[in-house]
């Protein structure tokens, strides 16, 4: 569990262990089919999302079009790619944003809870290049948010790393 004892408003940010997005039944039902296959070709999962910070301090979020929340831009590590590659090209594909600086590690999380054996790096970029975004098929928006106006439904991995980088709250090893 995340320890919010150092967030002012200990709900600001609605972290807590219970938070979970909800999902239509019909993102359920895809999620349980496609789940057992990913399981199938591959025993343990690792992938990469990317905080990106602009200089004003706000946080680059994505919505997907198939879920219901704002996440972090990122996505699997494909075989035969380094974690960090896959943080360069997700925040590419997802969000148009040219990463011109060093991505920071911030940690490896367990992302057990939305999947078995699934994995998370984690990285920070400060340093980029905006390009025009085109929503797509699996991306319907990419925007940048500051703290105090974060939309109403951030997951709760992206939640909790917010209050990690912008109000200190303690790591919590869990996505």
């Amino acid at each position: 569990m995340a320890d919010t004892s150092k967030v002012a408003d200990g709900q600001k940010l609605g972290i807590n262990d219970d938070h979970a997005i909800s999902r239509s039944p019909l993102t359920k039902l895809r999620l349980m089919l496609v789940r057992p296959v990913i399981r199938f070709t591959r025993g343990m999962t690792l992938g990469a999302r990317v905080a990106v910070i602009d200089g004003q301090g706000r946080f680059l979020l994505v919505k997907q079009t198939y879920t219901s929340g704002w996440i972090f831009p990122g996505g699997g590590v494909e075989r035969g790619e380094a974690c960090e590659e896959s943080a360069r090209r997700e925040v590419w594909e997802e969000a148009a944003i040219v990463p011109t600086g060093p991505l920071e590690l911030h940690g490896f999380f367990n992302n057990h809870r939305n999947m078995r054996g699934d994995h998370l790096a984690f990285y920070i970029l400060r340093k980029f290049e905006q390009r025009p975004f085109v929503p797509n098929r699996e991306i319907a928006d990419a925007r940048f948010f500051t703290v105090d106006d974060l939309p109403a439904r951030v997951e709760g991995g992206s939640r909790r790393r917010i209050a990690e980088l912008a109000e200190g709250a303690k790591r919590s090893l869990i996505w």
